[in-house]
C-alpha cells in the first residue's frame, strides 16, 4: 500500500515545476511603454516633415552648383565658398556681432530684473512683470519697428522733445538696432532665468552668512557658479532669437546694417544679383552651423547645473 502510493507520487515529484506566471505589474509596465512609444510616432512624423524635409532641401541646394557655361547642376562647395567672402561674410560677422552684443546686455539686464522680482515681497508685482514679459517677448517684427521709429526715429516724439538729434543719436544704426532688440530680449531673459533663481535655496545663503561671507562673496562663490549654466542657456536662447530676427531689422534699417538674414532675403528675391538662391541656402547652412557651435558649448554645462537645481 505504501509502496504503490510512493510510486504513484514519484512522477509528480520528478516533474519540473511550471514557470511562474508574469506579474501583472510587469505586463502593465510593458504595455505602458509600448503605448508611450506609439504616442510619440505622430510627433516624430511631424518633426520629420516640418524640419527634416526643409533641412534636406537646404543641404541639397547649398551643395548644388550650376555650371555657368552649360547650366548643368553638380554637387560642390562653390556656394559655401561664396558665402564666406565679400558682402556675405560681412553680413555674417555683423549678425554675430549684433546678436552677441544684444544677448550679453539683455542677459545682464534680465538677470537684475528677475532677481528684483524674485526677492520682492509683492506677489502682484511678480505676476505683473512675468505676464508683461510673456507679452513683450513675443512682440516684434514690423509693429515693433514702427513703434520705435515713431518714438525715437529722426522725427520721433522723444527725439524732438529731448533734442536727441543734436547729440548725434541715430536709431537706424548698429546701436539703435541693439536698443530695439533689447525690447524683446530682456523680457525673454526674465522668463528664462526666473525658474533658476527660484531654485536657489535659502539654506545656501544662510550657510554662507553663518560662515562670514558677504553678499558679494555669496554671489561670487555660490549663486553665480550654480546659475552659470542657466545663464549660459539663456544667453544661447537670446543669441538665437537675435540671430534669426529678420522683420524688425528689414523694416527699420534695411541694408544700412549688414545682417545675414537680410542678405538671404536679397539673394532669394534677386534684389542685388540674379541666380543666387543656392548661395542663400548656403548662408542658411552657415547660420545652422553657428547655432550648433553655440549649443555644443551650452549642453555640457546644462547637465552640470541640473543636479544642483533639481
Amino acid at each position: 500500500m505504501t509502496t504503490s502510493r510512493t510510486a504513484a507520487a514519484s512522477p509528480a515529484a520528478a516533474a519540473p515545476a511550471a514557470p511562474p506566471a508574469p506579474a501583472p505589474a510587469a505586463r502593465t509596465g510593458r504595455r505602458a511603454r509600448r503605448s508611450g512609444a506609439l504616442a510619440v510616432v505622430p510627433l516624430l512624423l511631424f518633426t520629420a516633415i516640418a524640419f527634416g524635409l526643409p533641412a534636406a532641401a537646404m543641404l541639397d541646394g547649398a551643395f548644388t552648383v550650376d555650371d555657368p557655361a552649360t547650366g548643368a547642376a553638380a554637387y560642390g562647395l562653390g556656394n559655401l565658398t561664396a558665402s564666406w567672402q565679400g558682402a556675405y561674410l560681412t553680413a555674417l560677422v555683423g549678425s554675430v556681432k549684433l546678436s552677441a552684443t544684444s544677448a550679453v546686455l539683455a542677459a545682464v539686464l534680465g538677470l537684475l530684473l528677475a532677481q528684483a522680482v524674485v526677492t520682492s515681497p509683492l506677489r502682484a508685482l511678480r505676476e505683473a512683470v512675468l505676464t508683461a514679459s510673456g507679452v513683450l517677448a513675443n512682440f516684434g517684427g514690423v509693429p515693433l519697428a514702427f513703434a520705435f521709429v515713431a518714438t525715437l526715429g529722426n522725427s520721433g516724439v522723444l527725439t524732438r522733445e529731448l533734442g536727441l538729434a543734436d547729440t548725434g543719436w541715430n536709431l537706424y544704426s548698429f546701436w539703435g538696432l541693439v536698443l530695439v532688440y533689447l525690447y524683446f530680449l530682456v523680457p525673454l531673459m526674465v522668463l528664462t532665468i526666473t525658474p533658476a533663481l527660484d531654485g536657489l535655496r535659502t539654506q545656501w545663503r544662510e550657510a554662507a552668512q553663518n560662515n562670514g561671507a558677504t553678499h558679494r562673496q555669496y554671489w561670487q562663490h555660490v549663486a553665480l557658479p550654480v546659475l552659470a549654466p542657466s545663464l549660459l542657456g539663456g544667453l544661447v536662447l537670446l543669441f538665437g532669437s537675435a540671430f534669426a530676427a529678420y522683420a524688425t531689422a528689414a523694416a527699420m534699417v534695411g541694408s544700412s546694417v549688414p545682417l545675414v538674414t537680410l542678405q538671404i532675403a536679397d539673394a532669394i528675391s534677386g534684389n542685388v544679383l540674379i541666380g543666387q538662391e543656392n548661395v542663400a541656402l548656403a548662408l542658411s547652412l552657415d547660420m545652422v552651423l553657428v547655432a550648433g557651435l553655440v549649443m555644443a558649448v551650452y549642453l555640457p554645462l546644462q547637465r552640470r547645473s541640473a543636479r544642483w537645481l533639481a
